[in-house]
């Protein structure tokens, strides 16, 4: 629980995110036996429907292949460059607990009062806000992905220090195998775009829980959601 090898994290984050798969691909059977014919067959309602819906399109996106990248290069990137470990190790570990707990608070919103989030893996507002999904399951979800989307932030941050300071004395940049190229590529790639995802992710909570009307319909909102997203 309290290491920071490179490769034991990495383990963790594949460990971790297949337990997600496995998660996520029971609710895909689930998805296909209800439409196997007209009306409800295994849920018991069509909101329970969206919900799953929801959170198999967020897990499998964003609490499995994301983080499986992640953990294929802590295991494989620092080894191809000769570095002895990340540039952060400390972080590294971080990084990780970050998407382990975000993942578990998203997939908490299950068990209160009205479910989990239903309103789409997308989250497009004004389906997202308050007056359409007010149960805690939506506010959790929110949190819990923005919180997941700070440890790719820093583990990406990890990633290009690592490949840009801590390469092996001749290992030049066009002598790197391939796939340091695609983790170094990958990396800068996020943090491009988690670092808006999570601003928008924190404006929506900001509508649902204190009424901030960032991305009211009536403001252009709507289409702001998506270019943010």
């Amino acid at each position: 629980m309290t290491t920071t090898d490179h490769k034991t994290i990495g383990y963790l984050y594949i460990i971790t995110s297949f337990v997600w798969f496995s998660l996520s691909g029971v609710e895909a059977l689930l998805i296909r036996a209800e439409l196997f014919a007209p009306g409800m067959q295994i849920l018991q309602t069509k909101e329970q429907y969206n919900q799953l819906f929801t959170m198999h399109g967020t897990i499998m996106l964003l609490l499995f292949a994301t983080p499986l990248f992640a953990g294929f290069a802590n295991v494989i990137m620092p080894l191809q460059i000769g570095a002895p470990d990340v540039a952060f190790p400390r972080l590294n570990a971080l990084a990780y607990y970050f998407y382990l707990f975000g993942g578990i608070i998203v997939g908490l919103g299950i068990f209160t009062p009205q479910g989990s989030a239903g309103f789409g893996w997308t989250a497009y507002p004004p389906l997202a806000n308050v007056s359409f999904s007010p149960s805690i399951g939506g506010d959790l979800w929110v949190f819990g992905l923005a919180l997941a989307g700070f440890g790719t932030i820093l583990g990406s941050v990890n990633f290009v220090t690592t490949i840009i300071c801590m390469r092996v004395p001749g290992m030049t940049m066009w002598r790197m195998p391939i796939f340091t190229w695609n983790t170094l590529i990958t990396s800068i790639l996020v943090l491009m775009a988690f670092p808006v995802l999570a601003a928008a992710l924190f404006a929506l909570g900001a509508d649902r829980r204190f009424g901030a009307h960032i991305f009211d319909p009536e403001n252009g909102g709507a289409i702001m959601w998506q270019h943010l997203f």
